[in-house]
């Protein structure tokens, strides 16, 4: 009895949080340009024009290429910085951690404000470059927390053997912490790149109107009238999201991803 209660609890719990994501992908098949729940008619027409209308397709084209510099960018910065925090047990060191944890830790607003200023003052606001570089300091901090959780789990004998064996830093590093860590690797950049490719508030501040990527495009839209389009992009956003950190939890142990430990430890 406890058992069927307990899935019925969870079901129900299931249900509420999905309702929102329900009602979105309800209006997104709408026939008609219209906000109705439940759909009235039924046309996957609004899905196609995110990519036949060019305002639309540049929007995606945009944010698509925002998310996957910034995320690469992230990684490069967050790569050398875990190899140095893992190899290094100076006290100071863990400042620079922090340092990487900080921008995802403030409130969005007051980094995207920071950031404001900060290029405004540089005379670079208004570039593409300046979202990508500030996409990639404020989620830097998730491929730094995989990438540490990767480095955590290495077996240090395993290097020390390496070493004895002649082995340089950068021979070590290619072929036996690369390989190791490359499940945490890849979960990092594709956790910044979900984010990134959702993210409004920095990118707003940082480039304004002169780059419309997706989120940016529906809040301009939103002041001439809602269209279903509109609900067909977050759809969209959750399927992709869905489906990166899908292949994460399958190919890349998202439990030890997370940090659990594996019932054999």
């Amino acid at each position: 009895m406890n058992a069927l209660l307990q899935k019925v609890y969870f079901g129900l719990v299931g249900l509420f949080l999905s309702l929102p994501i329900i009602v979105v992908a309800g209006v997104s098949v709408n026939e008609k340009q219209t906000l109705a729940f439940p759909p009235q008619g039924f046309s996957l027409g609004w899905y196609g024009e995110i990519f036949t209308n060019s305002e639309w397709r540049s929007a995606l084209f945009a944010s698509i290429t925002l998310a996957a510099l910034s995320a690469a960018v992230a990684l490069l910065i967050a790569l050398p910085l875990a190899w140095f925090l893992w190899r290094r047990h100076a006290p100071w060191a863990n400042i620079f951690q922090l340092l990487g944890i900080a921008p995802f830790t403030l409130p969005p607003v007051i980094t995207a404000l920071g950031l404001l200023t900060f290029w405004a003052t540089t005379g670079f606001y208004g570039q593409p470059a300046t979202a990508v570089i500030s996409h990639a300091i404020f989620f830097v901090t998730l491929p730094l927390v995989t990438l540490s959780l990767g480095f955590s789990s290495i077996d240090r004998s395993l290097v020390e053997a390496a070493a004895t064996m002649g082995a340089d830093d950068r021979t070590i590093f290619r072929t036996v912490v690369l390989p190791l860590i490359l499940p945490y690797l890849i979960s990092g950049y594709a956790f910044a790149f979900v984010l990134s490719l959702n993210e409004y508030i920095v990118a707003y501040m940082t480039i304004g109107f002169t780059m419309e990527t997706l989120p940016i495009k529906i809040f301009n839209a939103l002041r001439y009238g809602y269209t279903p389009t509109m609900a067909s992009v977050t759809i969209l956003f959750v399927a992709i999201a869905a489906t990166i950190f899908g292949l994460v939890a399958r190919f890349g142990d998202l439990p030890k991803l997370l940090g659990a430990m594996s019932s054999r430890d």
